[in-house]
């Protein structure tokens, strides 16, 4: 994510879940079992996610009418039991359920908060396939997370802007709403005519009938829920391909048009710059989504995976960050929200080394201009590596002192380890999830330099380190 130049300034609340209490039953007869669990233990955000099983696909057929701004769906989640379970919850905040299925029987359910709590007839055994059907309607709602930032299903004049960190995928579909659980996505999204439906992957068909369309949307690599969008709008949208045969496709708000042009034409020659660095690109296509937004969306990009979207105009080192992101963030995804810095940092880092290759300062230019600087120490305000609070999971130090962390290791390291690195931790997370003590030892295992106090003063030492490699 690319946050406003004043977004990372302290909390503002704790995140935001409308509380929302319903219940309805379809008879189901009591199964033996457990329970699965309300939350996955997430040290910043430990309401998100649900344990007792593992999801492998989400099928979302959404139907928006942009208009009355109202949305019928259905969801078909395909997971695996990860226990006996006699219930399982679902993350979903709003919207009213009208009735839940596994495997294709009715299924008991309840509301609170925005968990949804499934019952199934029969008992899911330990290993078990199931699928569960979610049918459900109504206006979605965005929300308000943790530093104050609006995410979600956000209204627009023309559509909506449909972004997710940390919790606002489960303002538009239920799910496992966790970056430790990826799945795979089909989307089937049906607008008025005269819109476009813009989803993650490949658009596998376009379809005309009665004054509608509809999109269907492919992704088959494993992608975390916070990085789903479905984003509806009146875009202009160009296909193409990069030089080296990857899939593009490029939606752009007529009113961003003009400031997008430039930066956008450098997608490819970023795309081929960062391969180079980080090694194969890890998705099928790539592309970008560059909508108008209303006022009250004050940060700039996310980088939602193999379209990132933009708030607004981007500049060609936010395309920079965001595609840095594909390799960092989407497709090796931290375990926990805590572990936000392995994201952001190499992004940040990303645009110091673009910056550089630009004719710009160096790295370690930037690192020295923010180490010396005394006009802004919100830098120092907690350790990348261990943030305390759900406010502080885009905050300045994730990003800044996250980017001093790998230029501190490159000075360790040296140069010809540092940029292998780059290309072996994402090469050996693709599509998987990774937490800091893994990238540590990854990083002590291909070099005879002790990193132990670097990484223990730069990542989870307070304050400014008093030392530099």
């Amino acid at each position: 994510m690319n946050r406003g130049p004043h977004r990372s300034r302290g909390a503002i609340a704790a995140l935001s879940v409308a509380l929302l209490l319903s219940s309805c039953t379809g008879g189901a007869a009591t199964a033996k079992g457990a329970a699965g669990s309300s939350g996955v233990d997430d040290p910043l955000f430990p309401a998100l996610g649900n344990g007792g099983y593992h999801v492998s696909h989400y099928g979302l057929d959404l139907d928006y009418d942009v208009a009355r701004q109202h949305l019928d769906a259905t969801a078909a989640i395909t997971a695996r039991a990860g226990e006996d379970l006699r219930s399982f919850q679902l993350d979903l905040q709003g919207l009213k359920v009208t009735g839940v299925r596994v495997d294709g029987r009715i299924a008991d359910f309840s509301r609170k908060g925005h968990k949804l709590t499934v019952r199934p007839a029969a008992g899911l055994k330990k290993g078990a396939t199931f699928r569960t059907t979610v049918a459900y309607s109504g206006r979605p709602q965005e929300m308000q997370d943790a530093d104050g930032a609006w995410e979600g299903w956000v209204r627009t004049g023309h559509g909506a802007f449909v972004s997710g960190e940390p919790a606002g995928s489960m303002t538009w579909f239920p799910g496992n709403n966790h970056p430790s659980d990826k799945a795979a996505y089909d989307f089937r999204i049906t607008v008025p005519s005269g819109y476009t439906a813009v989803a993650n992957g490949e658009l596998r068909s376009k379809r005309v009938t009665g004054g509608q369309t509809t999109y269907e949307w492919h992704s088959k690599e494993p992608m975390a829920s916070y990085l789903a969008t479905a984003t509806i709008g009146k875009f202009d949208v160009h296909e193409s391909r990069t030089p080296q045969g990857l899939p593009l496709y490029v939606a752009v708000d007529p009113t961003q048009a003009k400031a997008s042009k430039e930066p956008l034409a450098r997608l490819p020659e970023i795309l081929n710059w960062e391969t180079g660095l980080f090694g194969p690109y890890p998705f099928s296509s790539a592309g970008a989504i560059v909508d108008h937004t209303p006022p009250r969306i004050d940060w700039i990009a996310l980088e939602t995976q193999t379209k990132p979207v933009y708030a607004g105009a981007p500049r060609a080192i936010t395309v920079v960050h965001e595609t840095a992101h594909q390799w960092f963030g989407d497709s090796v995804t931290p375990k926990t929200w805590r572990d936000t810095w392995l994201n952001e940092g190499f992004a940040t880092y990303a645009e110091w080394l673009w910056q550089e290759h630009e004719g710009g300062p160096t790295p370690q230019q930037q690192f020295d201009k923010l180490y010396d600087s005394d006009e802004d120490d919100e830098r120092w305000n907690f350790p990348p590596g261990e943030p305390d609070e759900a406010s502080e999971v885009t905050a300045t130090p994730v990003y800044e002192r996250g980017a001093m962390v790998l230029q501190q290791l490159r000075n360790a390291v040296g140069d010809k380890t540092f940029f292998s690195i780059l290309k072996e931790w994402p090469a050996k997370y693709r599509h998987a999830n990774a937490d800091t003590k893994d990238f540590i030892a990854f990083c002590q295992e291909r070099t005879d330099e002790d990193l132990t106090d670097l990484f223990d003063d730069w990542l989870y030492g307070e304050g400014r380190p008093d030392w530099e490699y």
